[in-house]
């Protein structure tokens, strides 16, 4: 048999080398993304933090209006058998100044995993949404929106506890007849504690494509090392019952919701509203939340909310939302993730405009 030429080698070996590469970049991928909104925001209260009383109106440019804004990197590997490995690193930023939000003050504060993806379900390490965080969302008819929706009543409760779990490992099962279920465990602790910071949260869902229902649960211990600006370690008890039934273009959902802090509050939150495709680029959508203190009900609070996006492109949309809290005894119930997190006695009304761009 003949013997290849060096030259002929060379560009046979290239070849090679250049066809092994695109079957492993087919077989991989790394994905940038990430959301900038900002809008004008006007209440005619705000809550004086000193007195607890009425601070008077404000009008202010602020982030995060309807999504909170973001940049991540996300990616995949196919390994192989219907194995693959996931993973997404995520950080809030803020549109207005530039600097961390909704973030924790860490580069990567929102999200940062590795999973394992397969038959077997899903199994992921790192910090990450809990299973009853996720299961509020599925059923909040604002989808989270940052004004006027169930977000809002979370984070003024127990701030982000739950929603950026660090240390933490979680099981999702496959889907079995409409059923699945995830369970998650946050490793905490502290020199002398090892239960401090520690978090557990479980989840069941049974979804049809029409109909919706879950349940979920959360406890967790205060402290542990993972400080961070906006408390994420706060010790709570959370039970929640939902559901959601799409009509084709329009929605509704409903969901009851239980956050119990020892020795402090225990809040009941019933919520519902509807979600409705006007058109290809018109989403209009309206809630309610209805809050009471199961230990002294004087302290109860009510909020409605209505909002509407237009699509002026695949990735930017428009939005114009109104929404109105009314607080009773010492509930300070708020309308914004960012500017009125809390609320003052009485009824506030409040106006957002804002421009949302996803890329």
């Amino acid at each position: 048999m003949g013997r290849l030429d060096s030259s002929a080698g060379r560009s046979l070996l290239g070849g090679a080398l250049f066809f092994l590469c695109g079957l492993a970049q087919a077989k991989s991928s790394v994905t940038l993304y990430g959301v900038l909104d900002s809008g004008f925001l006007y209440t005619n209260k705000t809550l004086n933090s000193a007195t607890g009383q009425n601070g008077g109106k404000q009008f202010s440019l602020i982030d995060a209006g309807l999504l909170a804004s973001r940049f991540g990197i996300m990616g995949t590997e196919d390994l192989g058998g219907g194995l693959k490995l996931n993973f997404d690193l995520e950080s809030g930023i803020s549109a207005v100044n530039g600097g961390f939000s909704d973030s924790n003050g860490n580069l990567f504060g929102r999200q940062a995993w590795v999973a394992l993806d397969g038959r077997f379900g899903e199994v992921k390490a790192g910090l990450q949404y809990s299973p009853f965080y996720l299961a509020i969302y599925e059923t909040d008819p604002r989808a989270f929106w940052q004004f006027g929706s169930g977000v809002v009543n979370y984070a003024d409760n127990v701030l982000a506890t739950g929603t950026f779990s660090a240390n933490a490992v979680s099981y999702t099962s496959p889907v079995f007849g409409g059923f699945s279920g995830s369970v998650m465990f946050a490793l905490g602790g502290e020199a002398g504690n090892f239960q401090a910071g520690r978090q557990y949260s479980a989840s069941l869902k049974y979804d049809n494509g029409a109909l919706l229902i879950n349940a979920a649960i959360f406890g967790s211990n205060s402290g542990g090392t993972g400080q961070t600006p906006v408390p994420s370690t706060l010790e709570f008890e959370g039970r929640t019952l939902g559901a959601a039934y799409r009509f084709g273009t329009l929605s509704a959902k409903a969901s009851f919701v239980n956050y119990k802090v020892a020795g402090s509050f225990n809040n009941n939150v019933y919520g519902g509203g509807l979600d409705y495709l006007v058109l290809p680029q018109l989403d209009v959508n309206g809630g309610v939340w209805v809050t009471s203190d199961r230990n002294d009900t004087k302290n109860h609070s009510v909020v409605v909310a209505l909002g509407a996006e237009y699509f002026v492109s695949k990735r930017t949309g428009v939005y114009a939302q109104v929404g109105v809290a009314n607080n009773h005894g010492a509930m300070n119930t708020g309308l914004s993730i960012q500017g009125a997190l809390y609320g003052a006695p009485g009824t506030t009304t409040g106006v957002l405009l804002g421009v949302s761009h996803k890329f």
